[in-house]
């Protein structure tokens, strides 16, 4: 299976979230793919944990495989590679869990047709290979979700199932965006026919992550005064409703991700360690995040029996 990570603006906890989904399977025993298509971004392996590729690998990564300066592209062992000491301890029965990272000195570019072909037959290799790849896109309407949506169009990948998370966070303007990258003129579902998909049936592999949502009754906000909490619980009730209208609300909802201070100041993966030792992250995010991880391949979370 292919999970597509997408979002419209920067900062809505798209790849942290997805590093962690990834983390999560592969804690459950799927071997896991982290692609990052990331191209004008690609610091996955800062989340990761893994030293010197902060922003990417130096030579190899996939803007050189794409651009077919090499035969494959860089592969990282997450497990071995990681300086997160919790990783380091693979636990019994994890599953693989591999990045495959982007070039530092990489950047936006314009895909062709040799790209979109080997980007085919990467994700038919890795999908031979791996139980999930999880594919983290740039954010907008980008040259790699151009390339991927051309790539599933065609024949070669039709029998692999594929999925859409489109991440915002819970604001107005988040919600806003996220439904335009889908719904829009030129968003992800014209694009989507443009190339050959039907719109319909890729409209039913679309669902939404809420990232960041504050919850008023959460120990967080004990400071609150009673103004502000009547406030947030008004606002949340008006974001709802403007979801709802705009096709992003919660009948299309995969998840929500609590207002998490180390996601939003370091961005890194959460685990037990975190939530049960040092205490610095909060049961209720770990849980989200393991909800999600588990909704991305079951069937009744995507409108299937």
């Amino acid at each position: 299976m292919i999970v597509f990570a997408a979002s419209d603006k920067g900062g809505t906890g798209r790849s942290v979230t997805s590093a962690n989904l990834a983390y999560q399977r592969a804690l459950a025993g799927d071997d896991v793919v982290y692609v990052d298509f990331d191209f004008g971004s690609p610091t996955a392996p800062a989340v990761f944990d893994v030293p010197d590729m902060q922003r990417g690998i130096e030579y190899g990564g996939l803007h050189s495989y794409l651009e077919g300066t090499v035969p494959e592209p860089a592969r990282i062992d997450i497990w071995r590679r990681t300086e997160h000491t919790v990783l380091r301890r693979m636990p019994i029965g994890a599953g693989r869990l591999v990045l495959l990272p982007g070039d530092a000195s990489g950047g936006e570019f314009v895909t062709d047709q040799d790209s979109v072909h080997r980007c085919v037959d990467l994700l038919l290799r890795l999908n031979a290979e791996f139980d999930l790849i999880l594919v983290d896109l740039s954010a907008g309407r980008s040259y790699a979700m151009d390339m991927v949506l051309e790539a599933t169009a065609g024949r070669e990948l039709q029998r692999v199932v594929s999925r859409w998370v489109v991440f915002h966070r819970w604001t107005r303007q988040h919600v806003i965006a996220a439904a335009g990258l889908v719904f829009a003129e030129r968003g992800l579902l014209e694009g989507g026919a443009e190339r050959g998909h039907d719109k319909d049936a890729l409209r039913s592999v679309i669902r939404f992550v809420r990232a960041a949502v504050p919850d008023p009754d959460s120990a967080l906000w004990s400071h609150l005064s009673p103004a502000q909490f009547a406030w947030m619980q008004m606002y949340d009730e008006k974001l709802r409703r403007l979801a709802a209208e705009l096709g992003v609300g919660d009948s299309v909802l995969l998840g929500t991700v609590p207002l998490e201070p180390i996601l939003q100041w370091r961005e890194q993966l959460i685990t037990e360690e975190e939530v049960v030792a040092t205490q610095i992250a909060n049961k209720e995010t770990l849980e989200a995040m393991e909800a999600i991880a588990r909704r991305l391949t079951e069937d009744t979370h995507w409108g299937q029996p």
